[in-house]
């Protein structure tokens, strides 16, 4: 359980109706196998050991007495298990039934949740067997034990801190106000819900909504086990429908009208960590809380990381999101020009991607605001590293977009400055690079003058992170179209736009920059080709998005983020590589912040931004050594 991560089941099993004897033998039966499977937390449905259809068997003193009884195998059968398990059953308190979930952890019944709200309507008639356990707080003897009965705990591993068990039961989540909330505001991060709700058409569906929705307002994890086979099906049918999901995002699903468990392994700590982050997450302290403890075990991670975070995987999905951060982009920049009276805009073009992006975002804004689009002014800037290839594709580009194209070669200008402060240009260190970038700022700025306009930075999100600009060179603009947009997804939106374009020569230069290699093309081209690869000098940009993600949004510990590394990009990469890479993230990370720290005004796309306005406030001199040494 190292990391936050919990590994937990749902299930159940063919319910034998009021056969409370066989029902605890299946209990026993997938606890034992959820423990062999190293789960921590295992839940199963609503009313299982007796059966939720039983309807008046429940009042049978055969069946109350055999529930304790049948309670007392499973505890004597399960004490060697360090699984916590979840279970329904009838109790008896005073002079009235209530439907419960008992937690049950190495034979202690840690306690039991009656459920709160009874549902009485249409195929529910569960008010005339049972009373809503609302303002229930009672201790009971249960199987020699003393235990308390309340809606009002919460369970809680003295180990792991970050797992804390709150209950509900089925009909709780349906309602406006669920137990769920006020467990959570009590420092709950998982909610289990042993529940029997049938499935009627479109139902399932829904369900599924409830369940997301339910765990991404309360940022929690939710695992929801749901009756099935067995059960009668006099008037209702019951399809085993579990569902695992964390924060809004499902991890697991059942098979429906199939038993067993489903298994998944959840993220706690990240739980936490978004809920102190959200200043608007209330806290409060009135419930009780349940001591239990788990023994310390590294899961072998069973869990999905997305090798790209910024991109979804699914195609229609991707098409949708980049669709979206275009739009973004582009109205973004719209604002920009109305609010500032600003006529023409100006761009440099290197045929990259990053350049690429720019000017499509600033096309796409000047059609939408049916201004000319030769108020836009596309400047190249080839130098010493600049190849055919890459100064044809803009060329083309800004030829096929029908905006204002300006070639302004900088050579004999960077040579002028590389003799004004006695500069050997066949030394290409960082001296050699920067005047490149900072002269073509200049005369970016400088055009942007004579025309009363404005410069559009290209720089991405992945390199704001990383540092990989110039200072005061491409690193400042007036307004920054692209810098919330990570690489990964930058190449994506140029694939997107180009398929606006089918069968045009448009589409044909886009997709050939799409396979142009990532360069700032300062250093000399050799045969006319690219020399300066960004990614052999910096790491591949897919792990350093990667990287980004996990540490600014979930703010993962070094060695954490190392472990779900390995474990996403095992097959492509070795630790080493991956260790090395991540080394590299923190360090520029960390040093590279003064350049953040006065960025161009820029829009936010996505949930991860740097902007020192908003999303990331850092000191630039904040010391790394710490994040380093984990991974040492």
């Amino acid at each position: 359980m190292k990391d936050g991560f919990i590994r937990v089941a749902a299930g159940s099993f063919k319910v034998s109706i009021a056969n409370v004897k066989k029902n605890a033998q299946e209990i026993i039966r997938l606890s034992k196998e959820a423990n062999a499977n190293h789960t921590q937390v295992l839940v199963l449905n609503e009313l299982c050991l007796t059966g939720y259809t039983i309807e008046d068997l429940f009042f049978q003193k055969r069946v109350l007495n055999e529930s304790e009884t049948q309670l007392q195998y499973i505890l004597d059968e399960t004490k060697d298990l360090d699984t916590v398990i979840v279970i329904g059953m009838p109790l008896v308190i005073r002079n009235d039934l209530y439907n419960c979930a008992l937690v049950l952890h190495r034979g202690d019944i840690l306690g039991a949740v009656p459920k709160t709200y009874i549902p009485n309507y249409h195929e529910f008639y569960e008010g005339r067997h049972f009373k809503s356990g609302r303002d229930l707080d009672e201790y009971i003897t249960l199987c020699d034990q003393e235990i308390h009965v309340t809606t009002e705990q919460i369970f809680e591993d003295v180990n792991h801190p970050w797992l804390k068990i709150g209950v509900e039961i089925c009909e709780d989540v349906w309602v406006p106000h669920t137990p769920s909330t006020d467990a959570c505001l009590n420092g709950a991060t998982l909610i289990v819900n042993p529940s029997a709700s049938n499935n009627l058409t479109g139902k399932s569906d829904y369900r599924r909504s409830l369940i997301s929705a339910t765990s991404a307002r309360l940022v929690c994890g939710y695992v929801y086990s749901n009756t099935g086979l067995g059960e009668s099906t006099t008037d209702v049918v019951f399809s085993n429908h579990h569902l695992i999901y964390e924060n809004g995002t499902l991890l697991k699903e059942s098979t429906q009208y199939s038993t067993g468990l489903i298994y998944a392994d959840m993220d706690l700590e990240k739980i936490h960590t978004e809920r102190i982050e959200m200043t608007t997450y209330d806290s409060e302290d009135y419930f009780d809380a349940v001591p239990f403890a788990l023994d310390n075990e590294e899961l072998d991670l069973d869990r999905y990381y997305d090798p790209h975070p910024f991109v979804p995987s699914d195609k229609d999905k991707r098409a949708a999101r980049c669709e979206e951060v275009f739009n973004i982009q582009t109205h973004g920049l719209m604002q920009r020009l109305e609010a500032a009276h600003i006529k023409k805009v100006v761009v440099g073009m290197s045929g990259g991607l990053d350049s690429t992006l720019a000017l499509l975002v600033m096309h796409k804004a000047y059609k939408m605001l049916g201004r000319p689009v030769s108020d836009i002014i596309a400047v190249t800037m080839p130098c010493f590293g600049t190849t055919d290839r890459t100064l044809n594709n803009a060329l083309t580009l800004m030829k096929e977009l029908e905006v204002t194209s300006m070639t302004v070669n900088i050579k004999d200008a960077v040579n002028q400055h590389f003799k004004d402060i006695n500069h050997d240009p066949e030394v290409h260190d960082v001296t050699y690079e920067n005047c490149q970038a900072r002269e073509r700022t200049q005369v970016l700025m400088d055009i942007a003058n004579q025309a009363g306009g404005i410069v559009v930075g290209t720089g991405d999100l992945s390199e704001v992170a990383l540092g990989w600009s110039t200072y005061n060179g491409d690193h400042m603009s007036m307004y920054g179209v692209n810098v919330s947009v990570p690489k990964t997804l930058v190449r994506y939106l140029v694939d997107y736009v180009s398929t606006l374009y089918k069968g045009e020569v448009l589409e044909a230069t886009l997709q050939d920059i799409l396979h142009t290699p990532v360069s700032p093309e300062l250093l000399p081209a050799k045969d006319g080709e690219i020399t300066q690869k960004t990614e052999d000098i910096v790491g591949p940009y897919e792990l350093h998005d990667f990287f980004l993600y996990h540490h600014a949004r979930f703010h993962y510990e070094p060695q954490k983020l190392l472990r779900i590394a390995i474990h996403t990009y095992g097959d492509k990469y070795d630790e080493a590589t991956i260790k090395k890479w991540l080394t590299l993230f923190y360090r520029r990370f960390f040093t590279q912040q003064f350049k953040r720290s006065c960025i161009p005004d820029g829009p936010k796309v996505g949930s991860v931004a740097l902007s020192p306005r908003g999303d990331l406030r850092m000191p630039s001199d904040a010391d790394v050594s710490m994040w380093l040494d984990e991974l040492r």
